[in-house]
């Protein structure tokens, strides 16, 4: 017997958990129904002043209420609809001061809303979005009325996403930011504590939230099955919140030391050819004038910034956390706002995870890009990571309409290094073989060969 086809349910996957409201897409646009219960504490925050003082700040995205008819009557309230992100990110893509700056952007809204009888009553990192290169709460539903002498239910949250991974981040490996993946409501405590090193106990801040904050979580799950909070008093709460921005603020990373961090620095292009490439690739943009690029091995952004600076939404994507760290530096100290830096391997994309795979959504569900650069990347996937050319040529054709490619023959040496320690067995790596696996999925529209060098940058179109 054929089991019974269930209603596709309006809400979206990432957004069934709050009772307070869900977001939906009606006619491509994201709304968010507030149910009845939420009345309280929707009406204190826009009435209050927080809203107009957290939207005014670049802190809390700006919504519109809309007459519009909610997917769930019964309990429904209202329907609003709030500006869209150009481009949903997870923690685990972060760099470290991404991380770092989405934590001290939920402790300032914490200290705004506490002026205004509020408290934030979930500190998940997945209510946070980078807009215009500031990090933005983007949860409305995510405020309730403070109440004095009760505990901060958010806090263990907050220690969770944001202060554990940034002291494993900055007192042991970068990459043990990667957790966030695994761990999809935040790094456990514990464990955090167990990898820390003991140096960190030494340091009252992360002693108190997260060794003992740990070992209290185990004390009282162990006592009576549950894990409790210490009721605060307002100056107390006050002084909780400015102790973890304190701890938050201690915590650094030098991005040094990792194999791409310099690239530019260290490639065999020459100076001539160097420009000759970013004459080339800004041709290429002006001529498909993309309404949205994606920079796939972009290193620190140096050509990820030619499409940011006309005005393009970028996603600059690289495998290196250092790299994307300096990258996502450079654009706070200049007019980076187009530019979004984000920490991946094409080898092993972020998946779709969380409840039945679909809380999270893959790379591949949050694009196409209108197009894509892949510059200097083909000869990591094909030679350093097995990928026969067509198979790359047919991912690329998922995500984008529009592909800006660089093929980098045997005879440069960069490929020479990578074949120095292992057979060369890519009989097929070659111009032809380049120019084959990709006309399956793409048209070749022009093509330039940079000057003083045998690499070679295609203009492509999407022919599927």
């Amino acid at each position: 017997m054929a089991r019974p086809v269930a209603a596709p349910s309006p809400v979206l996957p990432g957004s069934f958990r709050d009772p307070s409201g869900f977001v939906f897409r009606r006619e491509g646009t994201l709304c968010r129904q507030v149910n009845v219960c939420y009345r309280e504490a929707y009406e204190h925050l826009m009435g209050s002043g927080l809203y107009r003082s957290l939207t005014a700040a670049g802190l809390l995205i700006p919504h519109e209420e809309v007459p519009m008819e909610p997917p769930r009557p019964g309990i429904a309230l209202m329907v609003i609809r709030p500006d869209m992100a150009p481009f949903v990110s997870y923690p685990y893509e972060w760099c470290f001061s991404e991380l770092k700056d989405a934590a001290l952007a939920l402790l300032r809204i914490q200290k705004m809303s506490l002026d205004f009888g509020m408290s934030l009553k979930d500190c998940s990192a997945y209510n946070v979005q980078f807009v215009a290169g500031r990090p933005v709460l983007i949860d409305t539903l995510s405020f309730e009325k403070y109440r004095e002498g009760q505990p901060w239910v958010a806090y263990r949250q907050f220690c969770q996403h944001f202060l554990a991974p940034l002291a494993l981040m900055s007192h042991r490996d970068v990459r043990l930011g990667q957790l966030l993946r695994v761990y999809i409501d935040g790094v456990p405590l514990d464990l955090a504590s167990s990898l820390l090193p003991f140096r960190t106990r030494l340091t009252f801040s992360l002693l108190s939230h997260i060794h003992l904050h740990a070992r209290s979580q185990k004390h009282f799950a162990r006592a009576t099955g549950e894990v409790r909070g210490f009721n605060l008093g307002r100056v107390s709460f006050r002084g909780l919140i400015d102790s973890l921005e304190s701890a938050t603020n201690r915590l650094e990373w030098r991005p040094d030391g990792t194999q791409w961090a310099d690239y530019y620095k260290e490639t065999s292009y020459s100076p001539e050819a160097f420009e000759h490439k970013r004459h080339v690739v800004a041709a290429f943009i002006e001529r498909t004038q993309p309404a949205s690029l994606w920079d796939l091995g972009a290193n620190t952004g140096e050509f990820s910034r030619l499409a940011g600076d006309r005005g393009i939404p970028t996603i600059s994507f690289d495998l290196d956390p250092a790299a994307v760290e300096k990258n996502y530096l450079q654009c706070q100290k200049g007019n980076g706002g187009n530019v979004l830096p984000l920490v991946l391997d094409l080898s092993n994309p972020s998946p779709a995870i969380g409840w039945e795979n679909e809380e999270r959504m893959s790379l591949v569900e949050r694009g196409p890009a209108d197009a894509v650069m892949a510059l200097a990347l083909a000869h990591h996937l094909a030679i350093a990571n097995n990928v026969p050319l067509d198979r790359v040529a047919r991912f690329l054709s998922r995500i984008c309409r529009w592909l800006i490619i660089e093929f980098v023959p045997k005879s440069d040496p960069q490929v020479q290094r990578m074949l120095a320690t292992r057979e060369d067995i890519f009989s097929d790596y070659d111009q032809a073989g380049f120019e084959s696996g990709f006309r399956e999925y793409f048209v070749i529209e022009d093509w330039a060969r940079i000057s003083g060098s045998d690499r070679v940058i295609y203009l492509m179109r999407g022919s599927r």
